[in-house]
């Protein structure tokens, strides 16, 4: 099962950092936040990605171009007509298609551009620029047994994002912006869609987490997974902080894999 990841955003509320890069590129214990969240999903055998760049796209791909040389010993023998030998190979057993989705195109736009490298088939979905220790095998169970085109994450992570309400079912039936009165249970990405998403999708202009998933949730065809473990975005320059301190520690909640 194919793996898509959102990273084309500008990212400016973390400006200092995405000026150079693209936010899912920013650095967390010396990897960019994009290859954890790879790293979660590789742990449980999900090793085919498709990555929706747009900003500084060309910043992505020369990272994976480099990345078999960055993570092997290697030598260079300049007496032997400049043979370069690999030693050691560490790469991780990733198909990675990173496809341009354009400068300014809406979430929807992106996801709605890479359906031909989707195929006719269940997909996984997740935004760039956050981390958690989600059981992706225990989403899917739960997505398989709604029968329904798409599940979304859900968290309760404080009053600051738009809210979802739920029905006992565990089917959506509302998206709309906080109140004092209101639950906290936001969308933290972690998705899985069917194939029918497409057809939810207009062109570039789409903003998936408005037209799209308001309208599955008319359709009555989104479900919500709460995940009780560790979540955290990495919008801001003081959260890139919290979760480098985080890895620092040894104890980063969202490393599921072994070294």
């Amino acid at each position: 099962m194919k793996v898509v990841i959102l990273a084309g955003g500008y990212g400016t509320r973390i400006s200092e950092e995405s000026q150079f890069k693209p936010k899912p590129m920013v650095e967390i214990g010396g990897m960019p936040i994009l290859w954890h969240i790879m790293k979660v999903y590789s742990h449980y055998g999900f090793n085919e990605f498709i990555i929706c760049a747009g900003y500084k796209q060309h910043v992505i791909k020369e990272w994976f171009a480099n990345y078999f040389l960055h993570t092997s010993d290697v030598t260079f023998d300049f007496t032997q007509n400049n043979k370069l030998i690999i030693h050691n190979k560490k790469a991780e057993p990733w198909k990675v298609t990173i496809v341009d989705t354009g400068l300014d195109t809406q979430t929807g736009g992106r996801i709605k551009r890479i359906k031909e490298y989707v195929g006719d088939e269940t997909f996984m979905l997740t935004y760039g620029d956050a981390v958690g220790d989600i059981d992706i095998p225990d989403l899917l169970k739960y997505h398989k047994s709604k029968e329904k085109i798409g599940t979304i994450s859900m968290y309760n992570f404080g009053q600051n994002k738009g809210v979802v309400e739920i029905q006992e079912s565990g089917e959506i039936s509302a998206f709309r912006e906080k109140s004092d009165l209101d639950g906290d249970l936001i969308n933290i990405g972690f998705m899985v869609f069917e194939p029918q998403l497409f057809d939810f999708i207009d062109g570039d202009k789409t903003v998936f987490e408005k037209e799209t998933l308001t309208s599955l949730v008319n359709e009555r065809q989104l479900t919500g997974y709460t995940h009780h473990g560790f979540w955290q975005c990495m919008d801001t320059i003081r959260e890139k902080n919290q979760l480098e301190k985080f890895w620092e520690s040894g104890q980063a909640p969202w490393k599921v894999w072994e070294d």
